[in-house]
């Protein structure tokens, strides 16, 4: 057989099996599981890590349905109780090469003894109602001028390797809340988060603008110093 009918007979198999090139590319590729089914923060997290030698999938992607309760009182607790628990039930289901990325993240205001902080998501009481979340925060923050208005965004991953050892690494940013809530462009509480490096909040800022310096920008950076 020459080679010509070896790709030949190659191609055949494949058409007939249905196995597409690009299935067998992502089959050969370590993946990347994100313990979130957040699709904004999806977007962001495979936006950042794009151009690394991993696929990046969901919960949703891999037929996950686990809310993990998220008790800790520090981003690091949260994002690491994540990270294991998937972890936990990925290898329990036989599933291998694979690693688990866990993101807990959120705002802090100094002059609110660092609040939101953990409870960022949940701060209105409704858990991912961004709106009201920000109009909560702009209430708390009523009178506030200068420097009392001072805030950062942190944002702790945490991710558990083959071997289920687990890496933890922090980013943070730090801006203004400004007084009125003007777009809602974003997500959380990029709408008030007033950037000084922008001259505009993160909620005006594009995606690349933003990922180049936000909390989960820096954080994701220092992680792919690792993987």
């Amino acid at each position: 057989m020459d080679r010509d009918d070896e790709i030949d007979k190659i191609l055949k198999q494949k058409f007939e099996n249905k196995i597409l090139p690009s299935e067998e590319f992502e089959n050969n590729m370590k993946k990347i599981v994100l313990a979130s089914n957040n699709s904004k923060k999806i977007k962001e997290i495979k936006d950042i890590l794009n151009g690394l030698e991993y696929e990046v999938y969901s919960l949703n992607d891999m037929d996950i349905n686990i809310d993990v309760e998220e008790d800790g009182i520090t981003f690091e607790e949260n994002s690491k109780k994540k990270a294991t628990e998937i972890y936990s039930y990925l290898k329990k289901r036989g599933e291998d090469n694979f690693l688990v990325l866990a993101d807990d993240s959120g705002l802090e205001v100094d002059s609110l003894n660092g609040a939101p902080g953990v409870y960022s998501a949940r701060y209105a009481g409704e858990h991912g109602n961004d709106y009201k979340n920000n109009i909560k925060l702009l209430e708390e923050m009523k009178g506030f001028k200068g420097d009392d208005r001072k805030a950062r965004f942190v944002c702790v991953i945490s991710l558990v390797d083959e071997n289920g050892e687990t890496k933890v690494v922090r980013g943070e940013v730090d801006g203004y809340i400004i007084e009125e809530l003007k777009t809602e462009g974003g997500f959380g509480y990029d709408p008030l988060f007033f950037y000084e490096g922008f001259n505009k909040t993160f909620g005006e800022a594009s995606s690349e603008e933003k990922n180049a310096i936000s909390h989960r920008g820096n954080a994701l950076k220092k992680l792919k110093e690792i993987l």
